[in-house]
This record gives C-alpha cells, structure tokens and sequence, in this order.
C-alpha cells in the first residue's frame, strides 16, 4: 500500500481536531479543515482531497439500515435522505455456471431511490452543502449524477444546475432531472466539457459542485462496500475474492479502495483479504484501461469517446489518482470490452431477472472477458456491481430485447401464432 495513500487513526491536526473530520490531500499530504470553507482540491498543489478522521469504527459500531447505518464512518451522523442504499446482493446460477466460477453475485444498485448508486453520495453531499449554506448545487453529468442531485437538492430546497452533453443523455435520466425540477442546461460537447465549464463556475463559487470530485460524495459511495462485505460474510463467510465495477470517472472505485484501507487500519479487514479491484470500461472510452495497460500513474484524456453504455461514456476520470493506485494494490485489473459485449451481458442479466442500463453490465462483460483470458480463476468468488436500473435507458433496453409481434384480437390468432 502507497505511504501516501496509508489510512491512520491518529488524532486529527491541531488546526481541525475540533471537527474529528478533515480533509487530506493524496499528493501533498497537507490537511485542511472541511467546513471553514468549500474547497474541491487541495489549495497548495492542487491535489485531490480525501475525508478522514480520527475514528475508524468497526463493524459493531454500526446500526439500522441503508447508507446511515454506517453514520461512525462518514463525516456527518445524518444527511438529505430517500431511503437510499441496502440494494440487493443477487445470486445468479446461470451466469455462475456459464462462467465456471465458484460464486457469481451481483450488487444492484439500480434498486436506489432514482435508480442508481449516486443516491450514497448525494445523500452525504447534499447534506454538507446545506450545512455549508450554499444556496445553487450543479453538476456536469452523463445522466444519473443529474438525476439524484436533482432529487435530493428537491429534498433539501436547494437550486439544482445540471450541465448535460446535448443529445448524449438517455431519456430516463433526464426525464427524472426535469421533474424533480432542475435547471438543465445541453452544452455542445461532451461530459468532460461540461465537467471542465461547471468546475470552473464551483472555483469561481457560483456553484456548489457535487460530482466525484467532490470528497464528501466517496463518503457515502464507500457504504457499497461496507454493504458487500457484511452481507456476504453473512451468507458464505469471509470476503468476495474480487468486485467487479463498471468505470467512468473512477468514483466507486476510488471510494471502495478507501473503505477497504478504513477497514484494514481498523482492524476489521486482513490485508491479504482485501477483494481484488477490477475496472471495465467500453472500448470507446478506456483511458483508465490504457493507462493500467501501459504501466502509467496518470491517464491521458481522451478527446472522443462514443459507446451505448452512457453512463460511462467519459473520457477524462477525475478520481483516476485514486483509483490506479485501488486497482494495482488490491491485485486487480482492468480491462475494455465491446458495446456487442455489453448488450450480450445486459441480455445475460436480464434472464436472471435483473434489469440493468448498458454501462452497469459493463462488470459482467468484464467478467466474461478476463474469465475467457484464464486472468479470474475458476475457485473465486466475485461480486459484480451493477451501477443503473434498466429504466434509465429504455431505448437501449428495447433495442436489446425481443420485439413485439402484432396478431388480429382473437383467441384463434393468437393460438394460431404460437403454434407456428
């Protein structure tokens, strides 16, 4: 593990032990109060920020259900709350056969309150920014970023600005942002576009800026973790071998590395017990798979990125300093799969019963393809993450599925077609 990335439970600095919370740059180390004043990056070298404290709980000081039941590990005991989080940890037999692999589960997190795992770092973020005082939340957004801000900024009173890439947004997401009543914007570029133009409206501090960069929203996204891992050791002991996630700007990724290090320095979790990060990205927008690939410790942007799987569709990951180093020090890997492989993959799941966007069964595509590779033994016990519910994109989902067969309104057509 990284000195740099280490986790500690020492006491906090002097300048904000009153807090028992505070900010620490991954590059620089310099620590910073996390409520004197709103700040995305470290001040001194522009680095990014992680929350920390000087509490590391265990498991036994957790208590309810959803993401507050895990309040002694994030920075406020409360937050901007729809019931969010507890998402189902499916069993899915056909797929654990197809694959010949001694345990498949998926973790749904479509199964949120606006359908997709964001609510975990929306309900921690709003909640901070009210206690900020800000008055305008914003985002640059793929679609379910826009979507859960906007339902949880409605939640909290607050003015929501959604920047979205005109044209690139599936139509349930953005139906959602409009009725839960945001101000949506369509710039004429893609996602880092409109990342690149609301960053600068947050330095500026016309806005409160919630996407992943933000440090508080990987708070309440780590509680996918600590879900995972207390259920399964419910169920079959011990700990899943490897997490399978789908990768856009490498937020859960980051987040689930930062809850694993929380738990080691806990005592909670063994080392060498850790679950192998694994990131998949479609083949148009892989600039954390090339950087995996070629051994690099930063990514290069990439300046077109195009595949079904939206949600994902990002060409310049914000949290890659924190994920690159999640993926390598947990044993994992990375690896890019085509858009056919996906919607076989969506179909997969679908058969179980399990209806998820294009970009979440990005993970079961990747577990196919480093499974066929020989890279996941046949022994392991994997945990797929499934990020959106199938009705933020339905265009992709009827493309996907069957088609519907038009017969005359008598029983005897209808006989007669099923006969055939």
């Amino acid at each position: 593990m990284s000195a740099h990335l280490a986790i500690d439970a020492d006491t906090p600095p002097p300048s904000v032990a009153d807090d028992g919370v505070w900010l620490r740059c991954i590059e620089c180390g310099a620590d910073h109060p996390p409520f004197d004043a709103v700040i995305y990056r470290c001040p001194d070298c522009d680095g990014l920020l992680e929350a920390r404290y000087n509490h590391l709980p265990t498991f036994a000081d957790f208590d309810g259900t959803g993401v507050w039941r895990y309040a002694e590990a994030l920075p406020v005991d409360g937050g901007v709350s729809i019931n969010e989080g507890a998402t189902p940890l499916y069993e899915v037999p056909r797929l654990t056969d197809e694959l010949g692999l001694e345990e498949v589960l998926v973790k749904h997190e479509g199964m949120n309150p606006t359908g997709s795992f964001k609510d975990r770092g929306m309900t921690v973020g709003v909640e901070i920014a009210a206690r900020l005082g800000v008055e305008r939340l914003a985002c640059a957004s793929t679609g379910n970023t826009s979507a859960a801000l906007a339902a949880y900024g409605a939640r909290a009173g607050l003015e929501v600005l959604v920047l979205l890439p005109a044209g690139k947004v599936a139509a349930g997401k953005l139906a959602q942002a409009a009725l839960h009543g945001a101000r949506i914007l369509e710039l004429d570029g893609n996602f880092d576009a409109c990342l690149d133009v609301v960053a600068d409206l947050a330095a500026a501090d016309e806005v409160y800026l919630l996407n992943s960069i933000n440090p508080f929203r990987l708070e309440g996204q780590k509680t996918i973790g600590l879900e995972i891992l207390e259920v399964f050791d419910e169920r079959y002991g011990g700990v899943p071998d490897r997490i399978v996630l789908p990768v856009g700007n490498a937020g859960n990724t980051s987040a689930l590395y930062k809850c694993f290090r929380e738990l080691v320095a806990a005592g909670e979790l063994d080392p060498d017990d850790v679950p192998a990060l694994t990131g998949v990205q479609a083949t148009g927008a892989a600039p954390l798979v090339e950087a995996i690939d070629a051994g690099h410790d930063t990514v290069t942007r990439w300046a077109e990125v195009e595949t079904i799987a939206t949600a994902i569709r990002i060409g310049n990951p914000v949290n890659a300093a924190k994920a690159l180093p999640g993926i390598r020090e947990t044993g994992g890997t990375a690896i890019a799969v085509s858009d056919e492989g996906i919607t076989a993959a969506q179909g997969a799941l679908a058969r179980e019963g399990i209806g998820v966007e294009p970009a979440s069964a990005a993970s079961v595509a990747g577990l196919r393809a480093l499974r066929n590779k020989g890279v996941v033994d046949a022994d392991e016990r994997v945990v797929c993450l499934t990020t959106g519910h199938l009705l933020k994109d339905p265009d992709a989902a009827a493309a996907a599925g069957t088609d519907p067969e038009p017969v005359a309104a008598t029983t005897d057509a209808v006989r007669s077609l099923l006969a055939d």
